[in-house]
C-alpha cells in the first residue's frame, strides 16, 4: 500500500512498544532500538535527561523538509520530546537526531542495559511512490497535564504542534 503511493506514520514509544512495532519499522528499513533514550543534560525546564530538546540552535533538530515547512510561518525552531526510543535508518531523512552522548537503557527487563542510542528519534523517507514518518518517541505528539504541569505539545514555546502539522503535510504529499 505505501509503496503504491500511500503513507504511514509509526509512532512507538520507549519499552515495551518498540519491541512490539519493530519488525513493522524493520520492513521499511528503520531500526528501533526499544529501550529508554536519553541525553544527559539536554533538556528544557525539566528534571530529567529523558526530556530531549531538540532545536536549531542545538543542531539537534535536523534541516529537513519538515522542520522548515512550507515558509516562515511553518518555519519550526524547537520540539521537545519525553523520553521514547532511539532509531536508526541509513538513508532516510533525519528529523530529530540524537548526539553522540545519547544513550539508551535496552531490555530485557528488569535490568535494563545502558548502551549507546541510535542516531535519531525521528526520521522520514520516500517508499517507492509512497511516504513513511517514524517516530520513537509518543509523548510530544499529546497534549497532556500530569501533576498540574503542562506535557506535550501544550508547553509554551516550543514547536510540537507545527512539528505534527508539518509532518502531516509532508505524509499527504502538500510539500
Amino acid at each position: 500500500m505505501v509503496a503504491g503511493g500511500g503513507s504511514l506514520l509509526l509512532v512507538a514509544d520507549h519499552y515495551p512498544f518498540g519491541p512490539a512495532a519493530s519488525s513493522l519499522a524493520n520492513a521499511f528499513g528503520v531500526t528501533m532500538h526499544g529501550g529508554f533514550a536519553e541525553v544527559p543534560k539536554a533538556y528544557r525546564g525539566r528534571q530529567d535527561s529523558g526530556s530531549i530538546d531538540f532545536s536549531r540552535t542545538n543542531r539537534l533538530l535536523a534541516d529537513s523538509p519538515i522542520a522548515n515547512g512550507r515558509g516562515a510561518s511553518e518555519r519550526i525552531t524547537e520540539v521537545l520530546s519525553f523520553t521514547g526510543q532511539s532509531l536508526d535508518a541509513p538513508g532516510a531523512i533525519a528529523l530529530l537526531d540524537l548526539p553522540p552522548t545519547a544513550i539508551e537503557a535496552v531490555p530485557p527487563p528488569p535490568v535494563f542495559k545502558d548502551q549507546p542510542a541510535g542516531k535519531s528519534q525521528g526520521v522520514a523517507l520516500p517508499y517507492g511512490r509512497g511516504r513513511v514518518v517514524v517516530l520513537g518517541e509518543a509523548g510530544m505528539l499529546t497534549a497532556q497535564v500530569s501533576e498540574g504541569q503542562k506535557f506535550g505539545m501544550n508547553i509554551p514555546g516550543i514547536d510540537n504542534r507545527q512539528f505534527v502539522l508539518n509532518t502531516m503535510h509532508w505524509l499527504t504529499g502538500l510539500f
